[in-house]
Order: structure tokens, then sequence, then C-alpha cells
């Protein structure tokens, strides 16, 4: 009964997206207003479009066979065509996807921008062995810059039109994955797992991504979306690592680790929407984490064959290494659930990005979907 329902709602997700793609094409040629006026994107390569690119490290994604799928190549996307954040800006009804900061020029500013940086986290030092970042504390700069920008060259110091403004934006906010990845899990490199315990690491991260957070609400930001970290412990890069019972076992106690931060996370979102600490905000929790797993449990249903390696890379489940400059991928990408040792494959961007705009469910979306929020 529970595949049947997963090939319904992957049917239903396929009508809603032929739909959507029908209905961004007609709202382009009639030139009709996206759903909200900006969309501001924080994050790390899960949604990086391009700000790695001049940056000193070895999380960067701007070369061959990176963006094969995407109309304008390797533009520093880490997938093989749209991110989630690319789609998510399509189904706003935005006729071009939010560009990187760090290329914005202009007016086009007032649309959103990308801050999002590969391997950056919400601690400064996550992600800084694989070279330079742009943390969350760095992309919180980059946005009040942009504020201010607006505030003063195109409000003309107008702070009830900015706020008016800001207030109907949408700001989506995924960071947490590398702060685990590429910290906590790694005790050879970092100290964070001999100084907390599970628990203890999570309800730090918590208590810096909500100063982070409120940062954002004063700067202007009411439309908040924030999502959980997805299933790290089944990636094909610790797949290819894990020495658990059976060849392509999930790390379940890095799985479990997570669970920590990702349910305090949503227990954040309803102290926030309590209206007592940030009046006036609402908070969507995305559970990229539980999204993550259906894709894997009912793989068939979405029409994936291949789940625990990647499309392209080096070693045991293509894991071990990222893909590496002009190295053939996979042939068929719609087949496989990720892209490399960390990304999804664009077919599984879009059905995570159409879960959580239209499900009903608050297994992935919580407590309303993105499309309602943009209502609001």
């Amino acid at each position: 009964m529970q595949s049947m329902s997963s090939l319904v709602e992957f049917v239903l997700l396929v009508l809603v997206a032929f739909l959507c793609l029908i209905a961004t094409r007609v709202s382009s040629e009639s030139q009709l207003e996206p759903q909200v006026p900006g969309l501001f994107i924080f994050g790390d390569s899960l949604v990086d479009n391009g700000n790695n690119n001049d940056v000193p490290t070895v999380a960067r994604a701007n070369f061959p066979p990176y963006g094969i799928d995407f109309p304008q190549g390797s533009t520093g996307r880490f997938t093989n065509g749209r991110t989630y954040a690319d789609i998510l800006a399509q189904l706003l009804g935005f006729p071009d996807y939010i560009p990187p900061y760090s290329q914005i020029r202009g007016l086009a500013i007032l649309t959103g921008a990308n801050y999002a940086s590969g391997a950056a986290g919400i601690r400064d030092e996550s992600g800084t062995r694989l070279g330079a970042n742009m943390p969350m504390s760095v992309q919180l700069a980059n946005f009040a810059r942009t504020v201010q920008e607006i505030h003063w060259r195109y409000f003309r110091r107008d702070y009830t039109r900015l706020m008016g403004y800001l207030s109907k934006c949408i700001i989506f906010s995924g960071l947490g994955s590398n702060d685990y990845l590429n910290n906590y899990f790694m005790p050879n490199t970092y100290s964070s797992s001999s100084v907390y315990t599970p628990r203890g690491y999570a309800a730090s991260l918590l208590q810096d991504y909500s100063a982070q957070l409120t940062e954002l609400y004063k700067l202007g930001a009411r439309k908040i979306i924030v999502t959980a970290v997805p299933q790290i412990g089944c990636i094909p890069y610790e797949l290819a690592r894990y020495n658990g019972n059976g060849s392509n076992t999930c790390n379940e106690e890095y799985n479990n680790a997570i669970d920590f931060f990702n349910t305090g996370l949503r227990k954040l979102v309803d102290r926030f929407n309590s209206g007592h600490e940030l009046p006036g905000s609402k908070f969507v929790f995305l559970d990229l984490f539980q999204a993550t797993k259906d894709l894997i449990l009912y793989a068939a249903s979405y029409g994936f064959e291949v789940v625990d390696k990647g499309c392209c890379g080096v070693g045991k489940n293509n894991g071990l290494i990222t893909c590496l400059p002009l190295q053939l991928p996979c042939n068929d990408r719609t087949k496989y659930l990720f892209w490399d040792s960390f990304h999804p494959t664009e077919v599984a961007n879009f059905v995570i990005a159409n879960k959580s705009f239209f499900s009903e469910s608050p297994s992935y979306a919580y407590p309303i979907n993105i499309h309602q929020l943009a209502m609001l």
C-alpha cells in the first residue's frame, strides 16, 4: 500500500510539475509578477550557484561534467542541472534564476540574491579543511549590504517601503550539513566531537543558528524557510567509508546524531512562530531528512534505479572522490538519486522541491508549505 501511495504521489508530482512549467512559460510571456518580490538564498553546496568560483577552495564545481544538463553549462552548481533553489525560483514564478551574490549587478538585486557557498556551515570553522568559504556569518553580512543598497539606492532611504518589500520576500536558509560532514564527523581535523556529545553539539549549533536567524529578522526578513540536514549517513561518500552490516549500509550513528539537530530546529520553528520573540514572522521547516529517506525507501516509485552510487565520481560507490574535471558521468542521470559523492541529481532536486512547495503533509513542510507561505 505504501508503494502504491508513493507511486500515486509521484504521478501527481509529475502532473503538477508539467502544469508549473506551462504556468512559468505563460507567466514569462504575459509578464505576470512572481508570487513574491524577491527570493534570498543562504546555504551550502546544495544551493550554491557560483559564489565559490573565485574562492581559493577545492569545493568548486565550475568545470564539466558539472552542469552537463544545465543550459549555461558549468556555472558552479554542484549537480548536473538545476539546484533545489533554481527549481524553487521557478515554482515561485521568477522568469530567471536567482543570481549568485558574487555576480549580481544593478536592479537584479531587487529580485533576490543567492549567498550560498560550498562547504559553508553555521559555524565559521566548518568546511575550512577544503579551503576558504563563506559561512553563515559572512552570508549574513552580505545580506546586510544588500539591504543597505536597496534602501539607499533604490528606495531613496524610505524605511517603511524597505520593510514592506522585505516582509513579502522569501528567505531560504539551508545550513548544517557541513557542520556535521566537514566538522563533527571529522575527529582527526576538528575537535568538536571530543568537546560535545551529539546532543550537546546540536544544542550548540542551534544556539548559534537561532542568533543568526534572529539577525535575519532584524534585517527585515519575515517569511523564512529553514531546512533539516539530510541523511548524511546514506550518501555515497559515507557508504564508501562506513563498514556496517552490509556493503551499502547507512551509517545510522551519523543519522541519529543529526536527528538531535533536526528535532531541535523544528522546535525552534515552533518557538519563533509563537510570535513572542519575532512578532510578524512566519517560519517553515522543510524536513529534508524525511524527504531524502523516502526517496531511498521508495526509489522505484520515483523512477530511481541507483540510490547508493554517485552518477559521477571515483572509487567505491563513486563516493571516495567527487567528479573530476572532464570525467564521463553515467549516461542516464534520471535513474540516479545522487550526482556525485554528496549532492543529488537535478531530478532528485526536482522531486524534493515540488514536495516542499505543494505537499499538504507536515512530514515535508511544517506548519505550511512554501506555496502557502508565499501567499501570506
